[in-house]
Formats: structure tokens, C-alpha cells, sequence
């Protein structure tokens, strides 16, 4: 089971700023977008002049040792440079906007965005008096699933959950099924082409549904994957599930997963009374059972799911339950009694009026 936020519009900021410094080392521009999909990168000459014959230049600026690339260059002298000292790693999926040229736009989009195209990219136009440069950043983010798995120790069931391939570099965290944290052990981080695998690991003594959280706060990103664990065979506290509702009735259902010692399910209502239901639909798989057990209830009232495991293991779950409905002849009696009285009043008052 996933939850998932969902990520920021492929252009998260716009704002550009004019400078004649050779490196981009402020960018003021963030541009967010996730692995496999089309981004702009958004440049204007401050003055708004027509580019058609002028010259821009996009490169992205090289991390320490590692050097610059050439992007995109459009210059009118010969007209469209587009594979003339190109970088490999954009042939193909940079492009820009021939029409708004004349309007000063030099904004380029970059398709099928990988990981390594995060970083930081110039927009020079190196003619214009005086020379103006344009700094932007882009993250290109990869959000994979948590995987995870349960082993069973001497100390309890020890859960790890595995991140590979994420970008940037995700903040992992187990919660119980209320939400708390659970204490973990030091992440374990590696790194290889500019992706991440992260391991976080935990061991839990009790039975419960637990989550791994990964959290990218850069690109606002958080995604979830959730495990149940059975401790010494005891079942989970029951699920309980509205199925459907009439005026008249309601069909509920208690459901218990991962239980190894197989468990004996019945309903009460708010007074403790066991409540007739349907024969539990069992399941069960290497030792491990699923129970569910319906019932249909005809009046408001708190119910309970009760489940019994051995002499002294006793769960429940409470759900309370509104029925609107009542005996039809009954109700057309009332709705004659009210359309009586009715009648009555409104001939009291023309009475009353002389009418």
C-alpha cells in the first residue's frame, strides 16, 4: 500500500536575473520536474528584443573537476547550430520556441529529463550590450517505491526497507500504523552516478502495520510503503469496513490478517449481546490464517468485532451505525396523522380570518 504526495508543477520558480558573472553560482531559478519527462528551462533578454538574428547560448556548468556542456547555441549567421559541438548527453531532446523568438524568449525544453541533467545551467547571450547571463537550476528528481522485507531474529521481526536508484538523496523513516516513529538504526547510504540507495532498518517486538516513509524535501516529495507483522502469531486488530448501507439495513465486515493461531470472530452490539452473522470466510497460507466475518445490523447502534485467540488473547474494534429506515406502514401512518394536523390548522386560521 502507497501514499503518495503528489510532486510540483514542472516549473516550480520563474524568476531570471541579469549579471555578468562567468559561473553560475547563484542561480535564482528552480526548475523541478521528475525522471522521464519533458521540462523548460526559461530564459528572456532582458530588453525583449528579437532574437531571430542574434546569438544565446545554453550550457550546463560543470561540478568541480568535472566539465561544462554544451546544451544548445542558436545563432542567425548559421541560422540553427544544432549539432555543432552539441554534448553527447543532449543530442536529440533539447528544442526551443522558433516562434517566440521575435519576442526575446530563448527558453529552451529538454525531453525525457534524466538524473544527470540535474544541475546548474547558463543562458548567455554574449552580444548584447551590455553581455547578459541568466542562471538556472534544475533538479530532476527519481522517486522510486520502498521495498521491504521481514526477518524473523531472537530479538523480534527486524524490518528493512530498501530505496535504490532515488535522486536527491531520500530521508527514510518507520512509523507504526498510529503514525509514531520507530526507532531505527543508522541509515545506511551509498551513492553511484549520481543516484542513491538508502537501507533503514528497525526491530519491532509487537504486532502492528508498519510504514517506511521517504521524504525528499527538495522537489516536496514523500512516499510510503507499508508491511504487516504478526508477533508470535497475534492478530492484528480488526479492520472493520462499511460495505453497503439502505435505510433499512447495513452490511459490515470485520476482516483479520496474518494471524497464526487461528482466530474465532464474533459481533456484539453496544450491550455486549453475541449478534447472529454469517459462517467466517477462512483462508489460510503456510500457517499463517485470514479471517472475515459479516454481518447485517437493521438498527442504529455501536457494534463491536470481537476476536479470540486462544483463552487469553482478546482484540476488538468498535463502529457505529446509523439506520435511518423503520416499518413503511408505520411511517405512511405518521405522514397521515402530520398532513391531518396539518389541514386542521390551515382551516382554523381561515376561521379565524373570516374566510
Amino acid at each position: 500500500m502507497m501514499k503518495q504526495l503528489p510532486l510540483l508543477p514542472l516549473l516550480l520558480l520563474f524568476s531570471l536575473l541579469t549579471g555578468n558573472s562567468s559561473a553560475c553560482t547563484n542561480a535564482v531559478s528552480k526548475v523541478i520536474s521528475t525522471e522521464g519527462t519533458d521540462v523548460i528551462l526559461p530564459c528572456f533578454s532582458s530588453t525583449g528584443e528579437n532574437l531571430l538574428n542574434k546569438l544565446f547560448d545554453w550550457k550546463k556548468v560543470g561540478q568541480g573537476e568535472a566539465k561544462g556542456h554544451e546544451v544548445f547555441m542558436w545563432d542567425s549567421r548559421d541560422h540553427y547550430k544544432y549539432n555543432l559541438g552539441q554534448s553527447e548527453q543532449f543530442k536529440g531532446r533539447v528544442s526551443h520556441f522558433q516562434d517566440e523568438l521575435e519576442h526575446g524568449n530563448a527558453s529552451i525544453i529538454i525531453r525525457k529529463t534524466k538524473v544527470i541533467d540535474s544541475g546548474s545551467y547558463t543562458c548567455i547571450f554574449p552580444r548584447l550590450q551590455p553581455r547578459e547571463e541568466f542562471c538556472i537550476e534544475l533538479i530532476v528528481g527519481a522517486s522510486p517505491e520502498p521495498y521491504l522485507t521481514i526477518l524473523k531474529t531472537k530479538d523480534g521481526e527486524l524490518l528493512r526497507c530498501l530505496v535504490r536508484g532515488a535522486f536527491p538523496k531520500p530521508l527514510l523513516q518507520w512509523q507504526d500504523s498510529s503514525g509514531n516513529m520507530v526507532p531505527a538504526a543508522e541509515p545506511q547510504v551509498s551513492e553511484r552516478g549520481g543516484s542513491y540507495e538508502v537501507i533503514l532498518q528497525t526491530t519491532v517486538t509487537k504486532t502492528d502495520n508498519y510504514s517506511c516513509v521517504a521524504t525528499q524535501e527538495e522537489i516536496y516529495h514523500q512516499i510510503r510503503a507499508q508491511i504487516y507483522v504478526s508477533v508470535n502469531g497475534e492478530a492484528s486488530k480488526p479492520f472493520l469496513t462499511l460495505l453497503k448501507q439502505t435505510k433499512d439495513w447495513s452490511l459490515l465486515q470485520c476482516e483479520i490478517l496474518g494471524a497464526s493461531a487461528k482466530p474465532l470472530l464474533h459481533w456484539t452490539d453496544s450491550s455486549g449481546k453475541t449478534l447472529p452473522a454469517a459462517e467466517p470466510q477462512v483462508s489460510e497460507r503456510g500457517g499463517i490464517y485470514d479471517v472475515i466475518l459479516h454481518i447485517n445490523v437493521t438498527k442504529t447502534d455501536r457494534y463491536h468485532c470481537v476476536v479470540t485467540q486462544g483463552f487469553d488473547r482478546q482484540t476488538k474494534a468498535e463502529i457505529s451505525i446509523y439506520v435511518s429506515g423503520g416499518n413503511p406502514e408505520k411511517n405512511s401512518g405518521s405522514y397521515f396523522l402530520m398532513l391531518l394536523s396539518l389541514l386542521l390548522v390551515l382551516s382554523s386560521s381561515s376561521s379565524l380570518l373570516g374566510l
